[in-house]
C-alpha cells in the first residue's frame, strides 16, 4: 500500500504508556479467543464485557499522532485521513456533513463511553463517543493466529471500524439496536451478522474510492484484505477454536460473505448497494 510521505489525521490520539496491561481479566485461554473473534472489526465490547466504568483514561499523554512517531502508528494515521477525505465527499454527495471519527492508539487497557476495556477485546468502534480504539499489538496477532498479513490487510481494520461510524452517523446503528432490543438471541445474532457484512461493504467502498483518488493499491494488496476477511469469518473461526461449526451463533458472518460483501463494495464503490438488511442472500 502507498502510504508514505502523504497527509496524516490529526484525530489519532495516543494514550500509550500505561502501566502493567490487564488482559483477559479472568477470561480463560478459549474465552479470550472468542473474545477477540467477537471483537475483531467491530463488535461492541459491552456486549460480552461488563462495563467498568466510562471515560476512563489508563496513562499516556492523549497526545496526537505526528512524524516523530513510530512507522506503524504513523500509517494509522494516514489510512485515518484517508477514510476522512472519503466519507466526507461521499456525504457531501448526499448533502449530509461527514464529523471525523476519533482514533486512539492504546496499549493494555482504555477507557471508553463503552466500559472500560482491556487489549483483549481486539480494535473496537464505540458509538457512545464516536470513537475507534487499536491496541497496535493486535496487528501481531491478526497475523499470527489468523494468518492475515500486510499493511492492507491491517488498513481494512481500520476501514471496517470506520464503517461502523459511518452506520452510526447515519443512523443504522440506533435503529438495529431497537430491532435487537425486541428480537430473540437468533434473530439478534442474525442482526448483528447484517452490520458486520454492511461495515465489510463500506470498507470496500472506501478502498474503491481512496485508489481513485490516491492510487493507494499495489499489485497483493486486495488479496491481503480479502484474506483478512476470509480468516475471521465465524465458520472459519469456529472451526480452528471449537472444532465444529453453529450457524445460528454467527455474529459477523461466514469468511465467504465478509469477502463478498467487501468485493462489492470495492467493484461498485456504491453505497447505496450495500443494504444487507434488506438482502435475501447474505
Amino acid at each position: 500500500m502507498r502510504w508514505q510521505g502523504r497527509r496524516g489525521s490529526g484525530n489519532v490520539r495516543d494514550r500509550r504508556g500505561a502501566g502493567p496491561a490487564v488482559i483477559g481479566g479472568g477470561l480463560g485461554g478459549t474465552g479470550l479467543i472468542v473474545l477477540v473473534v467477537y471483537m475483531l472489526l467491530g463488535g461492541d465490547p459491552s456486549a460480552i464485557l461488563p462495563g467498568q466504568g466510562t471515560g476512563l483514561q489508563t496513562g499516556g499523554s492523549d497526545r496526537p499522532v505526528d512524524a516523530s512517531s513510530d512507522e506503524l502508528s504513523q500509517f494509522v494515521s494516514v489510512v485515518l485521513a484517508d477514510t476522512e477525505d472519503v466519507w466526507r465527499e461521499l456525504f457531501a454527495e448526499r448533502g449530509l456533513r461527514y464529523a471525523e471519527p476519533t482514533l486512539v492508539i492504546f496499549s493494555g487497557q482504555v477507557g471508553s463511553a463503552c466500559g472500560f476495556q482491556s487489549a483483549a477485546v481486539g480494535p473496537f468502534y464505540c458509538p457512545g463517543d464516536g470513537t475507534v480504539y487499536i491496541d497496535l499489538s493486535f496487528y501481531d496477532t491478526l497475523h499470527r493466529r489468523f494468518g492475515a498479513a500486510g499493511d492492507f490487510a491491517q488498513a481494512y481494520v481500520i476501514a471496517h471500524e470506520v464503517g461502523h461510524h459511518v452506520q452510526n452517523l447515519l443512523g443504522i446503528s440506533d435503529e438495529l439496536d431497537a430491532r435487537r432490543q425486541r428480537a430473540g438471541q437468533r434473530e439478534a445474532n442474525e442482526l448483528s451478522v447484517r452490520l458486520e457484512l454492511q461495515a465489510d461493504f463500506l470498507a470496500g467502498v472506501w478502498a474503491h474510492h481512496a485508489q481513485r483518488r490516491f492510487d493507494i493499491l499495489e499489485p497483493g494488496d486486495i488479496a491481503e484484505a480479502l484474506g483478512a476477511a476470509n480468516a475471521i469469518g465465524d465458520d472459519n473461526i469456529q472451526q480452528q477454536t471449537q472444532g465444529r461449526i453453529a450457524p445460528d451463533t454467527f455474529t459477523h458472518g461466514t469468511g465467504e460473505q465478509r469477502v463478498r460483501w467487501f468485493t462489492l463494495g470495492f467493484e461498485t464503490g456504491d453505497i447505496d448497494q450495500g443494504d444487507t438488511f434488506a438482502a435475501q442472500r447474505l
